[in-house]
Formats: structure tokens, C-alpha cells, sequence
């Protein structure tokens, strides 16, 4: 998905690829050497600025004012997850009647029961898309070479793509990011769109059978799309439920700690230097980087679930990328 996006590979793995934790972790950390960098060279001294006034305070008194708020839209973001789950009898029975017929037509076209767990639902997908690719290769009817050239250099494609992403999905359980990761590399709506080329551009060299079998190859790739859809959303539901659930539990320890900081720190609480370093700076600055572990958490999950609605806000065979 990188090479397609033309994105850098680093920016991208640390987008989608790495712990969200420990995103949050590095992030806190950056924010601790930073403070304690900048006003360890800054004048006039750090030090000198907190024997002048309530400076620790007046800090921390606000950050604990921002850690109250910042629970606030998160317990908001959880009520807004909830309501999607909750609703009368018809709509969850629409609901599920919905999802039901969407099983069915899978079942239908795989010719196996749609599997229950979402990698193996969608690698059912992928190796359909594998055989139908095959049998288009193999049965092909038509006898002009640019066809065929053209039919085989495109299953190629699609075939190296579908086994990598098939491989990819193989075992991976619903909760992690892994299985959305793998449904992202697979370029179901560019198959698509080549498809509809190919059949406008050698419509009279492509015999009955020929369309047929471009039109069942595109009718399982019309499926994954849909299916990558709905998975891809109960993954948003269950990271801002993950992400709701890790606030609440930093906001305690996060509250303490600026309550402490507050009411009993004053710069006689420690003295002497580290490395160089009043060790008051390390104190405040370590005091600080954890007050702000909630919303750092929030960049980190917030970071991943935007790039993942932007790389697929189109459904439809339309390719949102230069």
C-alpha cells in the first residue's frame, strides 16, 4: 500500500504498523527530552523562573483542569460508539438480515460456509479471487496475442497480490491491526476498473465464456470490497472502545500526579544535578510528559484510524492518489 501511495515506508510503518502503546510511550518520551532540553538552555534558567513565582502551580493546576476535559470527550466518544450499537427491534433485525444475505451470496459464490472469523472471511475472498483469476488464464477463448498478453501479464498481477495478502491474513485474530493491514494491501478496486478496460477494449475479440468468466472474477472482487468495509469498521469501534477504556485508566495516575505536583513540589523538594541537569527540571519534566500520557495516547490511535479512512474512502473503483 505504500509503494501505491507513493508514501514514505518509515512515516507509513510507524502510521499503521507499530504498538499503539508504544507510539504513546515514544511520544511521551520526546516530550520529556524536549522540555528539559529547551529549558535547560533557555534564559533566563528554568530554576530561576520557579524560585520567582508559583510556576509549578500555576502548570499543573491547568493540567489537571485539561486531563478532566480530555476524559470528558473520551467518556462522549465512547456514548457515541455505543449508540451505533443500540437501537429497536427492526433495525437489528434489518441488521442482521442484511448481514445474513451478505453470508449467503458468499457462501453462493465460494461455494463453502462464509467462515466466522473476519481474516478467514476475507481470505474466502482472496482465493476465490485466485481460482476465478486461473480459470480466466487457463480457459481463456479468445485467439488474438494481445489478448492473451494482456489477460495473463493481468492475472500475474493479480495473483502476486492476492497470495501475499492471503499469506498475510492466514491466522490473524479480529482486535490487532494485522488483519486490516493485510485487507489494505490488496487493490481490489484497481482489478476492478481493469477489468471494465479490458472488457470496452477487446469486447469483439472475447468470445461468451471469456466475459463470463471477467464478470465472475469481478463479482468476488465487488464482494471484498463491502466485506474490507464492514470489518474495517468494527476495527474503528474497537480501537475508540480500546482507546476510551486506556484514557480512563491514564487519567487516574495522570491527575495524581498533577494533584502532587501542585500542592507539595516547590524547587527545594529536590536539588542537585544529573548529567548536568537540576534535578528539579527531570522532576517537572518527567511530572509533565505523564500528565500528558491521555492525550498522547489519543494522538497515537487517533494517527492510525485517520490514515486507514483515508486510504479507503472510496468503495468504488475510483483511486484517490496521484
Amino acid at each position: 500500500m505504500g509503494d501505491r501511495a507513493d508514501e514514505n515506508r518509515f512515516k507509513m510503518f510507524v502510521l499503521m504498523e507499530v504498538n499503539r502503546l508504544a507510539i504513546a510511550g515514544g511520544l511521551c518520551l520526546v516530550v520529556f527530552f524536549c522540555f528539559v532540553f529547551t529549558v535547560t538552555i533557555l534564559e533566563p534558567s528554568f530554576v530561576y523562573k520557579l524560585r520567582d513565582a508559583d510556576t509549578i502551580e500555576t502548570m499543573f493546576t491547568t493540567m489537571i483542569s485539561v486531563i478532566l476535559t480530555g476524559t470528558t470527550l473520551v467518556v462522549s466518544i465512547g456514548q457515541l460508539v455505543l449508540t451505533q450499537e443500540t437501537g429497536p427491534l427492526g433495525d437489528q433485525r434489518d441488521r442482521m438480515a442484511n448481514a445474513m444475505d451478505f453470508r449467503d451470496f458468499t457462501t453462493e459464490i465460494t461455494g463453502k460456509p462464509a467462515a466466522t472469523s473476519p481474516d478467514e472471511f476475507l481470505g474466502q475472498l482472496v482465493d476465490e479471487t485466485i481460482s476465478r483469476s486461473i480459470a480466466l488464464r487457463d480457459g481463456l477463448e479468445a485467439t488474438d496475442v494481445e489478448v492473451q498478453e494482456n489477460i495473463n501479464g493481468f492475472v500475474e498481477s493479480i495473483l502476486e497480490n492476492a497470495r501475499e495478502v492471503s499469506e498475510r491474513l492466514d491466522g490473524n485474530g479480529f482486535g490487532s491491526f494485522n488483519v486490516i493491514s493485510a485487507s489494505l494491501n490488496f487493490n481490489y478496486s484497481w482489478k476492478i476498473g481493469r477489468i471494465e478496460r479490458l472488457e470496452s477494449e477487446y469486447e469483439q475479440q472475447f468470445t461468451d465464456v471469456d466475459v463470463d468468466r471477467l464478470e465472475e472474477l469481478k463479482t468476488v472482487l465487488s464482494m471484498f470490497g463491502p466485506a474490507r468495509e464492514h470489518i474495517k469498521t468494527l476495527y474503528f469501534q474497537w480501537a475508540l472502545i480500546s482507546l476510551s477504556q486506556m484514557i480512563l485508566y491514564a487519567a487516574i495516575p495522570a491527575v495524581i500526579v498533577a494533584g502532587v505536583m501542585a500542592a507539595v513540589v516547590s524547587p527545594e523538594t529536590v536539588s542537585g544535578t544529573l548529567y548536568g541537569v537540576e534535578a528539579i527540571t527531570i522532576l517537572v519534566g518527567a511530572a509533565f510528559s505523564v500528565t500528558l500520557l491521555p492525550f498522547l495516547l489519543f494522538v497515537s490511535y487517533i494517527l492510525r484510524i485517520l490514515t486507514v479512512a483515508k486510504r479507503t474512502l472510496a468503495i468504488e473503483p475510483l483511486i484517490l492518489r496521484s
